[in-house]
């Protein structure tokens, strides 16, 4: 199996067992670098472990039923692998207020539902970075924390 293949398989388990619904915790300690770097447009960046596990437990807990799915096939060179995902989930559990536009309140249930491209790379079978380009104004305009004219 080619360098890619692999760095191709380890993000295609990340993506399921972290983005996923249901998701594994425990991937967080199998398969991210201890220093991981993780940065979406929506939120603040997040880095190393337990960062990392203490911002998805709390997106999860305010988003229940989140999931994202893949959109299309991976794409790997070198230590880099691209993908396209799309996804979203209903605001039914605590406030929740990682969002950079603003907090939401408890149990707001407006679905959100957008896709995005996140550009991993993969050093030493880990994630070591996971940089993300959201369609932030669609999910922010779903949850009414923007307005578009």
């Amino acid at each position: 199996m080619s360098k890619e293949q692999e760095n191709k398989a380890i993000v295609g388990r990340w993506f399921t067992e972290f983005w996923g619904n249901p998701w594994n915790p425990k991937v967080i300690d199998e398969l991210a670098a201890p220093d991981m770097l993780l940065q979406y447009s929506l939120h603040e960046p997040r880095r190393g472990r337990e960062d990392v596990r203490e911002f998805i437990t709390g997106f999860r807990k305010a988003f229940p039923d989140l999931g994202f799915g893949g959109a299309a096939d991976l794409i790997a060179e070198g230590d880099y692998v691209v993908g396209r995902r799309i996804g979203g989930g209903t605001p039914a559990g605590p406030a929740f207020d990682d969002f950079l536009a603003g907090a939401l309140p408890a149990s707001l249930g407006r679905k959100m539902r957008f896709g995005g491209t996140t550009v991993i790379r993969v050093e030493n079978g880990k994630v070591a970075e996971e940089i993300g380009l959201d369609d932030g104004v669609t999910a922010l305009t779903q949850l009414g924390l923007m307005k578009v004219a």
